[in-house]
């Protein structure tokens, strides 16, 4: 069973004239156990198909399952728990809550999850000092680099061990060696069999991390290959 299988799926925004189609029929998958990119030129409509996945956005036709589950089936109180016990996101805008510190933030998920404060703040400490920014954790996001935002962003999506990670651009804010440790960080923590990890990059520096590259072009995908210098994590 594919993690992610999308069919046909179609994405307008405006109406008449001023009508654009931004998906013209996508078909995607992403397997379980791999990381899998989806690469193209900017308003080809990555992020929109991403959301669409998560069940942020509707889409105008297609279907959308997530391990055998069609999100679009499933009451809108059951979509928001579905989400919030299998998805991890890391989107382009972190969305830190600013009243929060970094461990607060990162632990959010567990927070909403009904974990006792105490613990799931302890939990997202642990995995920010996995991160580099243990240092940070009492600190708020105003006070925060824009990378270091980013990694606690990371270990938002992490901190609940999500069946499917979804990250937009995330080493977009980071220099190269950073970029790369989170990259591992994916790969080597969020990669297992039971598990999948969508990422939408331009950072081609970090192509090497990926099982599968999906090619996306004028709302479709193009074609898909497989990175043979990757190798699932089992």
């Amino acid at each position: 069973m594919n993690a992610v299988h999308c069919h046909q799926i179609e994405k307008s925004f405006g109406t008449g004239e001023t009508q654009v189609k931004v998906l013209r029929g996508v078909d995607f998958t992403a397997e379980r156990g791999e990381m899998t990119f989806l690469v193209g030129p900017s308003g080809c409509g990555k992020t929109t198909l991403i959301s669409i996945i998560a069940g942020l956005l509707g889409s105008d036709s297609g279907k959308v399952s997530l391990f055998g589950e069609s999100l679009a089936e499933l009451s809108a109180r059951d979509q928001i728990l579905f989400r919030r016990r299998h998805l991890g996101f890391v989107f382009q805008q972190y969305n830190l809550l600013p009243s929060l510190t970094a461990a607060e933030n990162a632990a959010v998920p567990l927070l909403a999850a009904g974990m006792n404060r105490k613990a799931a703040v302890k939990k997202a400490s642990d995995l920010l000092g996995v991160l580099g920014v243990g240092h940070r954790a009492d600190a708020a996001p105003r006070l925060l680099s824009g990378g270091q935002q980013q990694r606690v962003a990371l270990a938002r999506a992490l901190v609940h061990e999500p069946r499917l990670i979804i990250c937009d651009e995330p080493t977009a804010a980071l220099d190269h060696k950073s970029g790369e440790s989170v990259m591992e960080l994916l790969s080597s923590s969020a990669v297992h069999p039971d598990r999948a990890v969508v990422v939408v990059t331009h950072d081609n520096r970090v192509f090497h991390f990926a099982h599968r590259i999906a090619h996306m072009d004028d709302g479709i995908i193009t074609h898909t290959e497989t990175n043979t210098a990757s190798t699932p994590s089992h």
